[in-house]
């Protein structure tokens, strides 16, 4: 499966890329500029350029499926947030309708269902998130969404702790590394269309720990 991956220079897309490869799929890592084309082959992938701010769509060119893991970044205001995490999410789905690319894999955030929820900082960033999320949802693809707690540069353990919407459960901060391993089985596991998944760290093995349960 040839998968591109926005975002493919950020922490999980740099996970994300090797896994791909090693998995069996052709990765192809959409970046905003050519000087992060040569990391994006170190880690397998084929870089091509696409800007969600801009012209991005190319980059989709044969892909069979999108994984959206691009952020404005914490560093930036609430005008990146909306263009990216928001407007730009939005934009890809609807590039993936246009093209035929049905399977979509998005990475949200935890409590993105609950945008009110505390810390009060972080409402705008979840409401982006949210609005994404359910433009995705009502869309006609694949989509499975992702929405991890707290993320850390921890190294993987390949095992997590995963509810499914809008059942109860939370956990511990989860590495980034387990997030692309979970991106990794979902994409194996069709059960998994259809559903939001909320991970955390934890105890169960990666495959397990997202397959939907009665």
């Amino acid at each position: 499966m040839r998968v591109a991956v926005i975002g493919a220079n950020g922490g999980i897309g740099r996970e994300l890329l090797p896994r791909l490869a090693d998995a069996g799929h052709d990765p192809v890592g959409v970046v905003r500029d050519e000087s992060q084309f040569e990391a994006v082959r170190e880690r397998g992938g084929e870089p091509r350029l696409g800007d969600l701010k801009g012209e991005f769509a190319s980059a989709l060119e044969d892909a069979d499926a999108v994984v959206f893991t691009a952020g404005s970044g914490g560093d930036t205001g609430w005008d990146e947030t909306l263009l990216v995490d928001l407007w730009g999410a939005r934009r890809t789905v609807d590039a993936c309708v246009e093209r035929g690319v049905d399977r979509y894999v998005m990475i949200s955030a935890y409590q993105a269902s609950e945008p009110l929820a505390e810390p009060e900082a972080l409402r705008p960033y979840r409401v982006a998130k949210r609005c994404a999320d359910d433009h995705l949802e009502q869309s006609s693809l694949d989509a499975t969404v992702l929405r991890p707690t707290a993320l850390t540069d921890g190294e993987g353990t390949g095992r997590i702790s995963a509810t499914f919407e809008y059942r109860d459960g939370g956990g511990d901060d989860i590495p980034r590394a387990d997030v692309a391993e979970a991106v990794v089985a979902c994409l194996a596991n069709n059960e998994t269309i259809g559903e939001t998944i909320r991970l955390f760290g934890g105890d169960d093995p990666v495959e397990e720990a997202i397959r939907p349960h009665d």
